[in-house]
């Protein structure tokens, strides 16, 4: 079993990277959240590693600490999701964000994650929910109540998603600015971004 790699990255095209390790390349596939955090091509990366042995195919699945990737098997062991669907969950939600969803058995959060239904998103809360609490007992959930720079947050994220932008895009460009912004800047910041033009 592969527990990681270290090596210099090729390629990376999401979900898609190549490591050159030692003259042999290593074709993985990680989550958005991952790809945020690589390196430049030609640099050296270093990467958690999944492996799945299927009979035909070896696949490797690659992330960039080691709680992502019991995350990552952790939501493989539910009935109905695989390797594909663990990924889009990463992609779209933090580790944080994840518990917190099972934690307030927030299916609505869930449904939003491309390849997931309303019964597959029970299902992850009925079997997630006790098994997280357990395995990530040591990780400090985001607090949601009376959290204003979180709720912010929040807020603006969904209002993105109603406009039509997808989450992880939503996500990834509200969480490049302060948290400190109320909800209404934090959207004006986030559509002047994804736009390209000035509001």
């Amino acid at each position: 079993m592969i527990a990681w790699l270290k090596g210099e990255l090729l390629e990376k095209q999401a979900p898609g990277l190549v490591l050159n390790v030692n003259g042999v390349g290593y074709e993985l596939e990680a989550p958005m959240s991952t790809f945020y955090e690589l390196p430049s091509v030609g640099e050296v990366a270093t990467l958690y590693v999944h492996m799945v042995v299927r009979e035909d195919a070896q696949l490797l699945f690659g992330f960039t600490s080691k709680q992502q990737r019991e995350m990552f098997r952790s939501l493989i062991k539910v009935n109905g999701v695989g390797p594909k669907v663990a990924l889009a969950v990463l992609s779209t939600l933090s580790t944080q964000e994840l518990m917190q969803c099972m934690a307030e058995e927030d299916v609505a959060q869930l449904c939003r994650v491309p390849g997931i239904g309303k019964k597959t998103a029970q299902r992850l809360v009925v079997e997630m929910k006790d098994r997280l609490e357990k395995e990530f007992a040591d990780m400090a959930l985001e607090p949601s109540i009376g959290d204003t720079k979180s709720n912010n947050t929040r807020d603006a994220i969904d209002a993105l998603v109603a406009l039509g932008y997808k989450n992880v895009e939503a996500s990834r460009v509200v969480k490049s600015f302060d948290s400190a912004l109320s909800s209404e800047e934090l959207i004006r910041k986030a559509l002047r971004t994804l736009s390209g033009n000035v509001l």
